[in-house]
């Protein structure tokens, strides 16, 4: 849980700051922006609206990084430009499925992969599915909230390219390796989305597009330097965040990667491995309580007694879910070089 400092900010004021260098736009003008550039760089009608529907939403939740900037970053990815197969299940049990992801980008194919994952804990009561041969999942969050309002618990880990250095390493061994859980509840979707890594690749590129330096003492260049420069960084690596307990989660995700198939594509153990597991909570509560016991849980937590100066204890997902109904009124803001790349794509 969050603990939330004293107000100090005006509540009639807008979430994000306009300037000079950014570009206010309603979250239908970014979507149709969205949607355009994804289709100039070869994404059908479908699959361009997937993909826009969620970038779109992670800029309504506040992540500015992992919204319409992640269009440069598919369109700057090698694997983009290799020819991309139909999405396909290799191999099935009622209880699971492995998805061949054809190349394409994870943001379809893990979106594909949890409606299978949902239809089969329908069914099951219990469903894992994996999902390699894909890149770029976009934010774990999207898919644990479907699996929430579907009312089922969801896990989803996610093995990524190497940009993470291991504890005492100067190369990179790990992917930015996402962790995500959720849960339904009486009071809606509460769910838990944290990166393993100190810093995610998304802003990593966006503060390089922007000409922004990262924070001190998380990066290093190519020769194990420390680096403030994201490009440099980009061309070394970073660590995972909390030291030697971030970097054993790190390699807990990486390890369930495999699990996913990541090592079937390219014959790479450090490659993109999607897992997900979605369970009802009937197969332990079969009078359908778990609900509301999770709306007790966030009340209790809310309710608890606040150290002076705290507004409010916040559960996780609480931000994020309430910045989306502001944004949705007061619009959206990205950088204008961003808006203006997207543009001439």
């Amino acid at each position: 849980m969050t603990a939330v400092a004293g107000s100090g900010a005006d509540e009639g004021a807008l979430l994000d700051a306009d300037t000079p260098d950014t570009v206010r736009m309603t979250p239908a003008a970014a979507g149709e922006l969205a949607v355009g550039a994804l289709k100039r760089i070869g994404y059908s009608d479908e699959d361009a609206q997937i993909i826009a529907d969620q970038l779109v939403d992670n800029a309504l939740c506040g992540y500015r990084f992992a919204s319409l900037p992640r269009i440069l970053a598919i369109a700057g990815n090698n694997k983009t430009r290799n020819e991309r197969r139909p999405i396909k299940i290799v191999h099935e049990t009622p209880l699971s499925a492995l998805i061949d992801g054809g190349n394409n980008l994870g943001y379809v194919s893990v979106y594909r992969a949890t409606e299978v994952a949902i239809n089969k804990a329908r069914e099951r009561g219990f469903a894992m599915v994996g999902v390699y041969d894909s890149y770029y999942s976009g934010r774990s969050a999207y898919f644990m909230e479907m699996i929430a309002k579907a009312g089922f618990v969801g896990i989803h880990a996610a093995s990524t390219r190497p940009h993470v250095l291991p504890v005492g390493g100067i190369k990179p061994i790990f992917g930015t390796n996402p962790l995500c859980i959720g849960f339904p509840s009486s009071k809606g979707p509460v769910i838990y989305d944290i990166g393993t890594a100190s810093i995610m690749v998304g802003e990593v590129q966006l503060f390089a597009h922007i000409g922004q330096e990262l924070p001190e003492g998380i990066a290093f260049d190519e020769h194990g330097n420390p680096t403030r420069d994201p490009n440099a960084a980009l061309r070394g690596g970073w660590v995972p965040f909390g030291g030697h307990k971030g970097y054993g989660l790190s390699f807990a995700v990486q390890a369930l990667g495999l699990l996913a198939g990541a090592g079937l594509a390219h014959s790479k153990v450090k490659d993109y491995g999607f897992l997900l597991l979605v369970i009802d909570p009937k197969l332990t509560l079969p009078g359908g309580e778990f609900p509301d016991h999770m709306g007790e849980l966030v009340d209790r937590i809310k309710a608890t007694p606040r150290r002076p100066g705290v507004d409010e204890i916040r559960v996780p997902s609480e931000r994020s879910f309430r910045e989306r109904e502001r944004r949705r009124v007061e619009g959206l803001v990205f950088d204008r070089k961003v808006v203006e790349s997207l543009e001439a794509l």
